[in-house]
């Protein structure tokens, strides 16, 4: 059942443990076995559609954000924390069969085959996020203080946390969206000028904020930055 739209539906808090619990827990079972599979883009596109929707926002919303705004941390590196716990209980356990698997592992007989033996290297999920976020160059990254903490605003409404992200993303139904996604001929305001999302609320006269672009800054950094 889908439990919220755009500007209905349950609490970003909501959605989150939602997405934990239902979508997140089917998605990584046994994932230490197919985790290093060329076929994970395809559980990952599921799950990027599920922090979409904690996020409210759109797909076309570049998805270094999509972790940062629904506050759960990359899958990948999800699927290595789990893959590093499993081969920590597995060491611990001189009984069980598939340790010497592990620590002396047999001939790779298929080249195509990654079996998590050929990764032991432990990695702190916090500090590669980080590192990735870094690198990641995506629009008002500046206005995020710490990625990996639930941002201000969570707790919105569904309505104004949804509209908050995507004037963050500048991903929103404007003019210059939809005409890029073939929904409209044109991506003009009615005053004949391209209507992106900064466009909405710096300059066009029918939606600007008071104060243009200075109270639209204001705004945003008022609620990411506390």
């Amino acid at each position: 059942m889908k439990l919220a739209g755009c500007t209905w539906g349950a609490s970003a808090n909501t959605l989150r443990s939602s997405a934990l619990a239902l979508c997140y827990s089917a998605a990584e079972y046994c994932a230490p076995v197919w985790s290093r599979s060329v076929h994970t883009s395809q559980v990952n596109v599921q799950l990027n559609s599920t922090m979409c929707l904690i996020s409210g926002t759109l797909r076309s919303t570049p998805l270094p954000y999509l972790p940062v705004l629904s506050n759960i941390e990359l899958p990948a590196l999800r699927r290595k924390a789990a893959t590093d716990k499993l081969v920590e209980k597995i060491v611990k356990h001189d009984s069980w069969p598939i340790q010497p698997d592990i620590l002396s592992p047999p001939l790779l007989r298929l080249t195509s085959r990654k079996p998590m033996w050929l990764d032991l290297q432990p990695v702190d999920i916090k500090s590669q996020w980080r590192h990735n976020w870094k690198l990641a160059q995506v629009v008002n990254s500046h206005l995020v203080c710490d990625h990996t903490i639930r941002q201000p605003g969570f707790g919105l409404p569904r309505q104004q946390w949804s509209l908050l992200n995507r004037f963050l993303m500048e991903q929103g139904h404007c003019g210059a969206c939809r005409n890029k996604r073939r929904l409209t001929d044109t991506d003009l305001c009615p005053y004949d000028e391209t209507q992106t999302m900064s466009h909405i609320v710096e300059s066009c006269p029918l939606t600007k904020l008071n104060g243009g672009y200075l109270g639209y800054t204001l705004r945003v950094k008022t609620l990411f930055r506390g």
